[in-house]
């Protein structure tokens, strides 16, 4: 309570539950448009990742080749980026390691990258995710990121 000139001014009271509930529906609404489509950014953002760590890791084993003289083996995947063969003669020729983090990166599904040999359409190589839903195939943000092996 508040005095002013003699007279006593008592606080508002407050919201009705009408008003209450008219502001909780336009923030379900506002909330029912906008989260949808941040979640969509989302998934196209996690492809544009795919895309980026594929061609980094692409890159990483192009120059492997070229200190090396050959792309790592199936058996030797994507580990050979980061650790040396055990063969003696090939230890030496290795350069690494040729990525900067200390292991090989999961795809942004949480998944690890494919790698084999040889690549579809004349590529040597095969570096592959089968992106969101983690099958073969798919479309949109399910679909397959990478250099993909022949089919």
């Amino acid at each position: 309570m508040s005095l002013f000139n003699g007279r006593v001014f008592l606080p508002s009271r407050g919201f009705t539950l009408i008003e209450m509930l008219v502001v909780l529906v336009i923030i379900g609404l506002l909330a029912g448009l906008v989260g949808p489509r941040l979640f969509g950014q989302a998934e196209k953002s996690k492809v544009k990742a795919a895309e980026v760590q594929v061609k980094m890791l692409k890159g990483a084993l192009q120059t492997l080749q070229l200190d090396f003289g050959r792309f790592p083996s199936e058996e030797e995947g994507l580990q050979l980026l980061i650790k040396p063969p055990s063969g003696s003669g090939l230890k030496d020729r290795w350069q690494g390691p040729y990525l900067d983090e200390p292991q090989v990166p999961l795809d942004p599904w949480g998944n690890a990258y494919k790698y084999s040999l040889p690549g579809a359409d004349g590529m040597p190589f095969a570096l592959y995710t089968y992106g969101a839903d983690g099958e073969p195939g798919g479309d949109g943000v399910g679909a397959d990121i990478g250099y993909l092996p022949p089919r």
